[in-house]
């Protein structure tokens, strides 16, 4: 059963069951690139739009109430989670979002005209263009949309990121008084302990955090009011800060309006920072997950100074044989998030003039990155990080014979004095504690002070260790 609608390029068959209408089949046969659809939360935040326009249209009285109050029930439904398939349209779609704009107007329309006792399409009486768009355009409340989806989305990434982070403080706390040998250029350095590296990474978690929630906070600024161009043609007097007032009410955020309605069309940089804050994380996830790895290498011809949850078997044919697969996850979800920033990179920059119209693509990576970090980041750290055990015996060796200890003789005998018991040190494997006392250099008491490994990895330093961002 078809039912016949129009646009300006001709008449179409529409299926007759379906809310959407002739716009998007246009948009399903021209974009039949991934199958990959708008997620909800883009969808909801799309109706939330459609329901604010309808109800500070309604108070211009540029729409009458009739009309007004079917659009705001029906976007109110779509908010609610209903009609998600009716949504078919490509997240690789028309530019600015056109495709996707036309078939939320084209829903909502024909789910008022049900409410209203009307047949779907007859768009005479209640239009997806005349009065479904009344006051928008594409062009401003596609990233208007985007915004707000982001934030929603990225609020439980903060949760999230605060849990990696707490987890990670807490092996700190654990580790506090576990000397191991430093290591720069991956050669031996003075010691650390297995705590200091830990808090290290949870101060790297919060400092990262804090940039994604300064970034986020930044897509509270929004263009709609602009209309096509920014300078908000057709919309009614007062439109844009009734607009932007309902839209605070109804989605609970301090939306404001964009200080420069025509750079916020002409420029999406705010949205390209924001990606931007993932891939800084997400540059620290590959760090901290790669020095996980190499910790827990081995067991006997790698470092082996840790040992990593054994969640599954590594091996189809070596027996007993356990990787750090959980580690190795957050690199492949790591490196994703860096090349969909990549692709927003090359979408900002390519806006010209009035618009940049790669919106959609925008979105598109942005909350894919953040489903893929909220994720996964939770179970890497109930199934990762709060189960690693460090093997104390082998810090302890490993420190106690550094030669690079040799570097606290330096105030006594000098650098190149020093380096030379290093040398030593290396070529006899006699530890430089043992080789200074032999040379008379230090007294045994002097020695057991100095090579005090806690008092060398800890003490001097305690202070600067939780450090909190």
């Amino acid at each position: 059963m078809m039912r016949q609608e129009r646009d300006p390029l001709g008449v179409r068959n529409v299926p007759s069951e379906a809310y959407y209408g002739i716009q998007t089949v246009r948009a399903m046969e021209n974009f039949p690139v991934s199958g990959i659809r708008e997620p909800p939360g883009m969808i909801a935040a799309y109706a939330v739009i459609k329901k604010a326009a309808a109800l500070t249209n309604m108070e211009a009285g540029v729409l009458d109430p009739q009309r007004g109050n079917a659009i705001v029930a029906a976007a109110e439904e779509i908010i609610a989670g209903n009609y998600a398939d009716q949504f078919p349209v490509d997240v690789y779609q028309a530019g600015a979002g056109t495709s996707f704009n036309m078939n939320v107007n084209e829903v909502i329309a024909n789910r008022a005209l049900e409410i209203l006792g009307r047949p779907r399409g007859n768009y005479a009486f209640l239009s997806p263009n005349d009065h479904v768009n009344l006051g928008q355009s594409s062009n401003d409340t596609f990233p208007t949309a985007s915004h707000i989806a982001i934030i929603k989305e990225a609020q439980y990434l903060d949760t999230v990121l605060a849990g990696l982070a707490a987890a990670l403080e807490k092996k700190g706390d654990a580790f506090a008084l576990l000397p191991k040998s430093g290591r720069t250029h991956l050669m031996d350095a003075i010691p650390v302990t297995l705590g200091d590296e830990f808090y290290a990474y949870s101060a790297a978690v919060r400092r990262a955090a804090g940039r994604i929630r300064e970034r986020r906070d930044g897509l509270l600024e929004v263009a709609i009011g602009g209309t096509a161009t920014g300078n908000g043609a057709n919309a009614p007097a007062g439109y844009r800060e009734k607009v932007i007032s309902t839209l605070r009410s109804l989605t609970g955020l301090e939306i404001v309006p964009a200080g420069n309605s025509f750079e916020a069309l002409q420029s999406l940089s705010q949205m390209g920072a924001f990606s931007s804050s993932l891939k800084e994380f997400s540059l620290e996830l590959i760090r901290i997950a790669n020095d996980l790895r190499l910790m827990n290498s081995g067991p006997l011809s790698g470092l082996g100074e840790i040992s990593l949850p054994p969640v599954q078997p590594g091996s189809s044919i070596m027996p007993g044989k356990f990787n750090p697969v959980m580690a190795e996850c957050g690199d492949m979800i790591a490196f994703q998030v860096i090349g969909n920033d990549t692709a927003v990179t090359m979408a900002v920059q390519a806006g010209q003039l009035e618009l940049n119209v790669m919106a959609p693509l925008i979105v598109h990576n942005i909350l894919s990155s953040v489903s893929l970090l909220t994720c996964y980041l939770p179970v890497f750290t109930v199934q990762c990080i709060d189960g690693i055990a460090a093997n104390e015996e082998r810090l302890s060796q490993n420190a106690g014979t550094n030669p690079v200890l040799a570097t606290l003789l330096t105030p006594k005998i000098g650098y190149l004095k020093a380096a030379e018991i290093a040398h030593e040190s290396r070529v006899t494997q006699r530890p430089v504690r043992d080789l200074a006392v032999g040379k008379g250099i230090l007294t045994k008491d002097e020695a057991d002070k100095l090579f005090d490994l806690s008092a060398i990895a800890g003490n001097r330093y305690r202070r600067n260790r939780k450090q909190q961002i």
